[in-house]
């Protein structure tokens, strides 16, 4: 917001250039000579619910042993989870990459639970007009307050066009029969 600020400018030239209040202004430097510095040096936290700058001192080490405690206790949460589930139960905002990086130096990064496998760089079988070949998949959504819906969408190879979808509550064979049939209508 305060680019090309100048040695001359007065800080009510610069508040009248960025269109906010002088108040505000000095509202933000009062803040930062009293806080920012102890901010920036990671003495203090924001409080995640409410966002206001809170004198609540975390020492490194509780905080360690909160979050490895909380992924011993829920191993089946990644990094980003465990930060949301942190949030929520201790009321503070920790960055995923620094519950990351503290999983990693305690070993407990788990390796995916599938296979990953080389894709090819062409299809072996090429479609050369519409409706020769389809693909299916299945597309999971988590939505706050209902839990988990799929998309279940059958995709014609050649044309690239979505011939049929469907939103369901799981993914069963039942939900791609159904969508399969879809398809069939449409076509």
């Amino acid at each position: 917001m305060l680019d090309g600020l100048r040695g001359e400018d007065s800080i009510a030239e610069l508040c009248r250039r960025e269109g906010i209040a002088q108040s505000l202004y000095y509202k933000w430097s009062k803040e930062f000579m009293e806080v920012g510095k102890k901010r920036l040096a990671g003495d203090i936290v924001h409080q995640a619910n409410t966002g206001e700058v809170t004198e609540l001192r975390l020492e490194a080490r509780a905080l360690k042993e909160v979050v490895a405690e909380q992924t011993l206790d829920r191993p089946e949460l990644s990094p980003r989870e465990l930060v949301v589930t942190f949030t929520d139960s201790e009321g503070y905002f920790v960055s995923e990459s620094s519950v990351y990086r503290l999983l990693k130096t305690h070993d407990l990064i788990t390796s995916p639970a599938f296979i990953v496998m080389k894709a090819d760089s062409e299809f072996k079988d090429k479609t050369t007009a519409i409706n020769q070949q389809w693909q299916t998949d299945f597309t999971y959504l988590k939505i706050i307050g209902w839990g988990w819906m799929y998309l279940s969408t059958i995709l014609d190879d050649f044309s690239r066009y979505v011939i049929a979808w469907k939103l369901c509550a799981g993914m069963t064979s039942h939900d791609v029969t159904e969508t399969l049939n879809l398809a069939l209508q449409a076509s």
